[in-house]
């Protein structure tokens, strides 16, 4: 499975730096001097190009790249919408029990504590105040619903067993 860890955004003054949206927990890594990067334009699964990064630096709260070969405006600005993408095969499994990849949280079963089942993770949404699981009822009285994936609700997450156990607050898997 592709998992995007960047995207330009735009070019960056004269000699054809970009400006990454950063989409991974590991920048410094997956951006760091010398590395190869995969890039691909949205919704083109043929056209994979390999980059290599040149220089990488923070300016203003963002991440400038300059890359091998991209050594103009318009070269960058060809760039614009770029993903940069890593196989999840590729990604070490974290030594901390409770970081989880996104990828490894979609498609578990939630459940309470006590086995009932509530339904399936679709997908881990970011947001400024934090991530929520956005859940497939097993019961099909909705289309979705989301949980804040803390620890005072997600007890516990077994990848090996394939579940989620949530103890939620009164109210939040009420349909109203």
């Amino acid at each position: 499975m592709e998992l995007v860890t960047g995207r330009v955004v735009k070019s960056h003054g004269i000699r054809g730096e970009v400006v990454v949206e950063i989409r991974t927990d590991e920048p410094d890594d997956r951006f760091a001097v010398g590395s190869v990067i995969r890039g691909r334009k949205p919704r083109d699964t043929t056209g994979e190009v390999d980059y290599t990064v040149e220089a990488a630096r923070e300016h203003s709260g963002r991440l400038l790249l300059r890359l091998k070969g991209i050594d103009s405006r318009d070269a960058a600005d060809a760039l614009r919408g770029t993903l940069f993408m890593v196989e999840s095969d590729d990604l070490e499994s974290s030594d901390d029990p409770d970081e989880f990849y996104d990828h490894e949280l979609e498609g578990l079963t939630v459940q309470l504590a006590d086995g009932t089942v509530v339904g399936t993770v679709r997908e881990v949404l970011h947001s400024a105040a934090g991530e929520l699981l956005s859940i497939r009822p097993a019961d099909g009285s909705r289309s979705e619903v989301l949980v804040p994936f803390v620890a005072a609700i997600v007890t516990s997450v077994s990848l090996a067993d394939g579940t989620v156990v949530i103890d939620p607050p009164e109210g939040l898997l009420d349909p109203e």
